[in-house]
């Protein structure tokens, strides 16, 4: 059996997974950034990031997360949460003596690496962007 074909067979299935397992984390983040509002806006001070932005980022890892997961405009969404992964990085995991900060980075490029797959490949057959 070649393992091309399966993989081809369930293109439309592993699109999905695959947009499942990327959104969750910033779904997760979203919801929890809700309910510990003061205390995420306390970090992102401490770091010099405005805290009237956790509202701005709130939305974007909810929003973007639910759209990335249904498919709903992927390309545009992926860029952003692409930039997003970048920009959390940079800002708030550069600290390279703290092994946790570091996996975190990695963490974070990874994410924008899978990002940039979406933009570059769209959400796949089973996605609201394909029903358009």
């Amino acid at each position: 059996m070649n393992i091309d074909k399966i993989f081809e067979n369930n293109a439309a299935l592993l699109d999905v997974v695959g947009r499942i397992l990327i959104a969750t984390i910033f779904i997760i983040s979203g919801y929890e950034q809700i309910h510990d509002f003061a205390g995420t806006q306390g970090f992102m001070a401490s770091k010099g990031i405005p805290g009237a932005l956790l509202y701005v980022v709130i939305a974007l890892e909810l929003l973007g997360g639910l759209a990335i997961v249904v498919g709903w405009q992927v390309r545009a969404v992926a860029f952003l949460l692409a930039g997003y992964s970048l920009l959390a990085a940079v800002l708030f995991h550069t600290n390279f003596a703290d092994e946790q900060q570091f996996y975190s980075f990695l963490k974070n490029l990874g994410m924008a690496g899978g990002f940039l797959f979406l933009v570059a490949n769209g959400a796949g057959r089973l996605s609201l962007d394909a029903k358009r």
